[in-house]
């Protein structure tokens, strides 16, 4: 008899565990799967991840200036647009002199705002190592917070480098510099300007 009520009572003491056992999987699973009451929610952050970016014009709205009848063909190979940058100015220039580049140009594109220009110094070597030389000391001075840097790459294979930086004169523009086999570049403007032309830069 006592063995009877023994085993009547073990089995239901294993219902009980059994159907606790249940209840506490089920909350969890209401809790944290569906419909997840015990999960915060921050419609904020939601919202922030939903909202569209509007992304910038692919084509400019104003004309590109004409480049001169002896343009080079380092010039010629400047695009006329870059996005809805167009080029608006194209000068020699001297700012690099010292390095003595075969030529340098200055250049400025425009979206038409002023505000949103960015001015394109370019220049090449007669080799890759000598522009390198010019690459790593504009790099090297460069001493603003850091927005991108990595190698340039062409079909592949690496060509040069670049890094872009906020200009340390003033937060609101950024400087970008980089090396592409025997040429250098510097872009320099609105930091959101400069970002998005030195990315999209053919180069």
């Amino acid at each position: 008899m006592s063995n009877t009520q023994g085993s009547s009572s073990h089995g239901k003491l294993v219902a009980v565990v059994v159907a606790a056992a249940v209840v506490i999987i089920l909350a969890v699973l209401s809790a944290f799967v569906w419909p997840g009451w015990a999960i915060r929610h921050d419609a904020g952050q939601q919202d922030q991840q939903n909202e569209q970016v509007a992304e910038r014009p692919s084509t400019p709205s104003i004309d590109a200036v004409a480049l001169p009848e002896d343009a080079t063909e380092l010039l010629k190979a400047m695009p006329d647009s870059v996005l809805n940058f167009a080029r608006t100015a194209a000068d020699a220039s001297t700012d690099w002199s010292d390095a003595s580049p075969l030529e340098e140009y200055t250049m400025t594109y425009s979206t038409g705002e002023a505000a949103e220009d960015v001015t394109l110094t370019v220049a090449q070597w007669s080799t890759a190592d000598s522009s390198k030389a010019q690459y790593d000391a504009l790099a090297g001075a460069l001493s603003g917070e850091e927005l991108g840097a990595g190698d340039v790459k062409v079909s592949g294979e690496t060509k040069g480098s670049y890094v872009a930086r906020v200009d340390a004169a003033d937060d609101t523009k950024a400087v970008a510099v980089w090396q592409n086999d025997t040429a250098v570049f510097r872009a320099s403007g609105a930091e959101e300007a400069v970002m998005d032309f030195y990315m999209a830069f053919p180069l």
